[in-house]
């Protein structure tokens, strides 16, 4: 059976797939980053990876792995193939792409930005199948986006499309590691929700989805944590409504995993700020945690599509 090689990088976790041409995941697997060992050792790690899931499919269905998708986070040129930085990772500047290509004996790989590739995968075969325009927007440690367009995600012209977590929505606010004060993601991430309701409650342990909880039990201070976080990213999703106009936003991560007590209350903040702006079809994310693998797949599965048969990607 012909299939490809999947791999989603986290800055904690991996998560690998054999996936078929139809989508389907044939195989799982996930291991530790590694991070504290140093780029280089994630780096082998990857690699060591790669090798271990082409050897898998050979075995198991006869032939190796006939091309490679993979996500990784931080700034990628996807079309050198090149992780350039990771913050969380350590790495600048690794020819991913054609280490992996060299690895993997010479089969096509392909590169790509884990939110994107995320973005591509939810887009396509996810909440967002059939819109012509959508915005994915995962709400995790940070916040990003991904804009997918005509069953492609935009990059931009840097590899910087999506970066919907820091657009100013309070000026003059919170500090932000980007060297902005009151970016998004400082208010309407989950690490937002739960650094504030933390401070709130008293614990410091208490968390996002402890938020969650206790406004559906009616606790006022939890109501006016999240109602806080909502309205920051209403005010947000509001400008790249404006700029965007996709018929489909499309809402994942941790934050997200609140359901109807998240999507209530921000369907109507947005509704409520909307002057000429068309309102879009505001809906959670359908493939949770392996959108980054799909996706690698996909990117794989179009590389194929798109490469001669004489021709390898080193």
């Amino acid at each position: 059976m012909e299939h490809v090689i999947a791999l989603d990088v986290g800055g904690t976790g991996m998560k690998a797939a054999l996936v078929g041409a139809g989508g389907e995941l044939l195989h799982r697997a996930r291991r530790a980053t590694g991070r504290e060992r140093g780029p280089d050792a994630v780096v082998a790690d990857i690699l060591d990876f790669a090798a271990e899931l082409r050897a898998h499919g050979a075995d198991r269905y006869g032939e190796p792995a006939s091309a490679a998708g993979v996500a990784v986070p931080g700034i990628v040129d996807d079309t050198r193939g090149i992780a350039v930085y990771s913050a969380n990772l350590g790495w600048r500047d690794v020819p991913l792409r054609a280490l992996l290509g060299e690895r993997l004996g010479g089969v096509p790989v392909a590169l790509g930005h884990d939110v994107r590739t995320g973005g591509l995968a939810e887009g396509r075969i996810g909440a967002g199948r059939g819109a012509d325009r959508f915005l994915f927007v995962p709400l995790g440690t940070g916040i990003a986006g991904a804009i997918g367009i005509d069953g492609r995600v935009e990059a931009g012209a840097h590899g910087l499309a999506g970066e919907i977590g820091h657009i100013v929505v309070r000026p003059e606010g919170t500090e932000c590691p980007c060297g902005q004060r009151g970016c998004l993601e400082r208010y309407a991430s989950a690490a937002a929700v739960s650094e504030a309701w933390a401070a709130a409650c008293g614990d410091p342990g208490a968390d996002a989805a402890d938020c969650a909880k206790a406004v559906e039990s009616g606790d006022p201070r939890a109501r006016a944590v999240w109602q806080e976080a909502v309205d920051a990213l209403a005010d947000g999703l509001l400008t790249a409504l404006t700029l965007l106009d996709p018929r489909t936003v499309i809402v994942g991560g941790g934050l997200a995993e609140a359901g109807e007590t998240l999507f209530t209350p921000l369907r109507e903040a947005v509704r409520r700020r909307i002057t000429f702006q068309k309102l879009p079809s505001l809906v959670p994310a359908a493939l949770g945690d392996t959108a980054g693998c799909l996706g690698a797949g996909l990117l794989a599965w179009d590389l194929l599509a798109s490469t001669d048969p004489s021709e390898v990607t080193t």
